[in-house]
């Protein structure tokens, strides 16, 4: 079971590698740094030092917690992968085209858990919102088209906007509008919403 944590603490670990991510970009964006004999572009460099800045985020939060959620650590391999192949290749499109393939797996796990009838939404998070079966299949179902939604906008965005403009709407507009979304279910699915007995606190 996870144990008690500043919320503000927790918020800071989560968000606050992809924040710095961005002003790490913005400081070195039109710096070329050179290693081996090899060039590389201040995005680059920035994608590289986002992953460790990710793993001692997680590692603390980890240490504080007791726990990771398997959206964290999946997360958390997918920057490490996409990173690596970011370097190897030197090559920014690995980690333009690794929000697409997170969002797009979110979305498919969800959509098979949905084949099979069940919500693997709510294995995951369950004891952040409790909310009857029926509740649980319906935000798995919007849940699912939203990662959907977002794996093609981000597609879209970074073939055809510039470096500025995607790391902006990576760090700030997708990450806005999945939390939208999310405070919009809740008031919406009040109906399904289990209310505690009072025996239940005891």
């Amino acid at each position: 079971m996870a144990k008690p944590v500043n919320p503000i603490v927790k918020q800071v670990l989560e968000l606050g590698p992809t924040v710095l991510f961005f002003l790490i970009y913005l400081r070195i964006r039109d710096d070329v740094f050179t290693f081996n004999d090899t060039e590389y572009t201040g995005f680059i460099v920035a994608a590289l030092v986002f992953v460790p800045i990710l793993l001692v985020a997680m590692a603390i939060l980890w240490k504080l917690t007791g726990e990771l959620s398997r959206m964290q650590v999946f997360t958390a391999f997918m920057v490490i992968f996409f990173g690596g192949l970011t370097a190897w290749f030197n090559d920014e499109r690995f980690f333009k085209m690794k929000t697409t393939i997170v969002y797009g797996m979110f979305s498919a796990l969800l959509g098979i858990g949905l084949l099979r009838g069940q919500s693997w939404l709510a294995y995951v998070m369950k004891d952040m919102m409790p909310l009857e079966d029926a509740g649980w299949m319906i935000l798995t179902r919007r849940l699912c088209a939203v990662f959907a939604l977002l794996a093609v906008a981000n597609e879209v965005v970074w073939r055809t906007m510039s470096t500025d403009a995607w790391v902006k709407i990576e760090t700030f507009a997708f990450p806005a509008a999945l939390m939208v979304f999310l405070v919009w279910q809740t008031m919406a699915l009040q109906d399904y919403l289990i209310e505690e007995e009072p025996g239940d606190e005891t």
